[in-house]
């Protein structure tokens, strides 16, 4: 082992556990920033938010030292941060603040307090990080896929190929809109967990026959020009509308006709819809 190995460890993973008032995304992020500057390392990143008393800054704490981790947090409540040190301290527990420092030298700079209040960053920045868990969101259940998490979203859309379920769901999610989007398939039964769900949060696009077949024939050079009857053709298009259209009625999902309309006009439709 050379000097720049350091010293070695068990071949298990170092847990990292990190504590906050909050959602703990910040000191995660920190800790994740900091881990990328190492290379092939074994590391398991246990977060704990909502550490809002004394008892549960204590409990996480013997937790982390149970597991002979390290710990991270950015507890800004004085007496819960006060225990959580303490309790670190008795346990000989690695520890890092991750915002005291900082909040110590603008208190010192600014001449004012810090408010001591958990979760401030988190509202200060909810529509962010909304909008960024909303993207994640749709792009985990996208045509179809992860269905049994399909009660977690706002909304599910249900159409045929090609009504443009995908990029609505992503225009949604730019809003903060956690959208999945499950095909109509003319061979496929739809997942058993789609008729479940609340039916005013299902809601279907189509599109007119030559509207369809048109968008649909313009990826035949993708998919070659034998499956044109079977995919672009109108008699295919218009059974597949009618199948889908008839789940629609059977479940007493609302749909929209979004054959000539923006994709902004399609989400604006389904917002007032949810609401």
């Amino acid at each position: 082992m050379t000097a720049r190995d350091g010293p070695s460890r068990p071949n298990r993973p170092l847990k990292i556990h990190v504590l906050s008032g909050g959602t703990g995304r910040t000191a995660e992020e920190v800790v994740r920033a900091a881990l990328a500057q190492f290379d092939d390392v074994v590391v398991e990143v246990i977060c704990r938010g909502q550490i809002r008393s004394v008892k549960a800054a204590r409990d996480a704490v013997r937790r982390a030292a149970a597991d002979g981790g390290l710990l991270c947090h950015t507890l800004v409540v004085p007496r819960i941060r006060a225990a959580a040190i303490r309790e670190a301290q008795l346990h000989l527990l690695p520890t890092v603040d991750v915002l005291g420092p900082i909040l110590a030298l603008l208190s010192d700079s600014l001449g004012v307090p810090p408010r001591g209040q958990a979760g401030r960053s988190y509202l200060l920045h909810k529509e962010r990080f909304d909008r960024l868990d909303a993207v994640d969101f749709a792009a985990a259940h996208d045509d179809g896929l992860r269905a049994h998490e399909l009660d977690r979203a706002d909304v599910v859309l249900v159409g045929v190929s090609r009504v443009s379920k995908s990029v609505t769901c992503f225009y949604l999610a730019s809003h903060g809109i956690r959208a999945a989007n499950v095909p109509l398939l003319l061979d496929r039964p739809v997942p058993e967990e789609l008729p479940r769900l609340d039916p005013r949060k299902v809601i279907g696009l189509t599109m007119n026959v030559a509207r369809l077949s048109q968008i649909r024939a313009a990826r035949l050079p993708h998919l070659g020009t034998a499956q044109l009857d079977k995919y672009a053709g109108d008699d295919h298009v218009r059974n597949e509308l009618r199948y889908a259209l008839s789940l629609m009625a059977r479940h007493g999902w609302r749909h929209l006709d979004i054959s000539y309309k923006s994709v902004e006009e399609v989400a604006q439709e389904i917002v007032s819809l949810l609401r």
